[in-house]
Formats: C-alpha cells, structure tokens, sequence
C-alpha cells in the first residue's frame, strides 16, 4: 500500500505512537486486557504511562546463611585467591595478584550483580523505569522480536496491531483451553488487537497489518496464527475486531461460539 510505513514497537517514543482508541473509554497504550487473564483491563489509565522508579534489588544482610552471599569486597577477593594458593587458609595472597582480582571484576567492582547472593529480583533492562505496556511488549524482544507494530500514513500513526506467541497472552490461553478440539502443537502465534483510527477507516489499513503481521510470523517460525472476537461487545468495544473482517483476511472459523469464537489461519 503506497505510503503506508510500519513500525515495530520496541521503546517510549514507538509507545508513543499508539494510536487512540475508538471508543475514549480504552487506551492502547495502557490496555493489558490479554496480558492480565485475571485483572486485565481496556481502559485507559493515564497513571500506568508514567514508568515506576527504579530501585536497585536489596541485598541480604552480610552473616546470611546463603554461601554466596556478599561479603566485604576486599576480604572476598583475597579469601578466594587465598585458597587457591595456598592450603593455609590464613595465608594472604601478594598484593600484586590482589590487585589483578581487582582488575578483574572491572569498573563495578564489588557493586557488580552477583547472581549467587540473595536479592529481591534480578536487575532487568531499566523494566522498572518505563510504562507498563511498554514492558509488556517488549517483554520476549531478544527471543521473539516485537509484540506489536504500528502503522503510519504521512507521519500520522492510523493503525495498530498486537500479537505474539500463545503463551504471552494469558486470557487468550484461558480462552483456547475451552476448546479441546483445537490442535494441541505446534501451538499457534495469536493476534490480540487490531484497530484503525475513526478518520482511517474503510482503507484497508487494519487489513494490511494483519497481512504484514502473518508475514511476519511465517518468518519467525509459526505454522499458524489464531483470533478470539469477542462477541459480547459492540465492534468499537472489543479489541479483536469482528469474525467478518478475520475471514476477510483469509482466517476459517475453526469454533463456533456465542461469545469468543475462533478463528485460524495456516501460514505458509
């Protein structure tokens, strides 16, 4: 389609290009409707765009009985080379093979993450520091790659798509569990959220996402991609768009349900 750019999602300024949603209740960019099977929601919340304060992960109190707990850096250092080098365990190592451990451990020193010692968590990429959603879909970017993309039309942001493996998405797995009849492996890649901008619409810019996305999957290994409408809600309240508009983009129903039908499409 002839001007139609599409960008992954993959840090604050790309978040930045959600575009709105339909109904103003909702916000992409705070959504984590599939993400949360339990409290998810669509609504906007203007509070989850801003990043929590990143706090360093606390470290147990020196005299825990975790062996690899941190001790002073310096009595650390020279106790390992100590028993090394020696079988008295109170011999001191030269000041010169000191200073090498030192060397060693580089400009963090004894501040390094030590995997080993007790902490609250392990230090993550700055997840802390940045939205919610922003986490969320980025979240499987050094395995998978982006969970979501957007699609820009002379510089403006018109279209929107959220995808990813099965098991990214809680409430799509809930829902896929209701249907034994489904192929249990290899489990399929899922497309949560389609949507175009009100002034966008009737283009065929959510379907060419959509076709952008299958590529992209096929690509990434994936032999088959599943939908789950929701059909309890009016089309500007569901963020998986219609039946009609799945089997417009070459999707088969595969369940017939009342409230979350599926919908599959073999990749090639």
């Amino acid at each position: 389609m002839t001007g139609l750019r599409i960008v992954d999602v993959e840090d604050a300024a790309d978040l930045g290009l959600l575009p709105p949603c339909a109904d103003p209740r909702f916000d992409h960019r705070t959504c984590d409707y599939w993400e949360d099977a339990d409290r998810g929601s669509r609504d906007a919340r203007p509070a989850l765009l801003a990043g929590a304060a990143a706090t360093p992960p606390r470290r147990a109190a020196v005299g825990t009985d975790n062996p690899f707990a941190s001790s002073p850096a310096s009595e650390r250092r020279r106790d390992a080379l100590a028993a090394l080098l020696s079988d008295d365990h109170d011999a001191r190592p030269p000041d010169a093979l000191v200073g090498l451990a030192e060397d060693d451990l580089g400009s963090q020193g004894a501040d390094a993450w030590n995997p080993f010692a007790a902490t609250v968590q392990q230090p993550t990429r700055s997840a802390t520091s940045q939205p919610r959603k922003l986490s969320l879909l980025t979240r499987g970017q050094r395995v998978f790659g982006s969970y979501a993309r957007v699609a820009i039309e002379a510089d403006r942001p018109v279209g929107y798509v959220q995808f990813g493996p099965l098991s990214a998405y809680p409430r799509a797995q809930r829902i896929r569990e209701l249907y034994p009849q489904l192929p249990s492996a290899p489990l399929p890649a899922v497309i949560t959220c389609v949507a175009t901008t009100a002034e966008a619409r009737g283009r065929g810019h959510a379907r060419h996402l959509v076709e952008d996305v299958c590529d992209e999957l096929a690509r990434r290994g994936f032999s088959a991609v599943e939908v789950f409408p929701d059909l309890t809600q009016p089309p500007d309240g569901t963020s998986a768009a219609t039946p009609g508009f799945w089997e417009g983009c070459g999707f088969t129903l595969v369940v017939t349900d009342e409230h979350f039908p599926v919908l599959r499409r073999e990749l090639a």
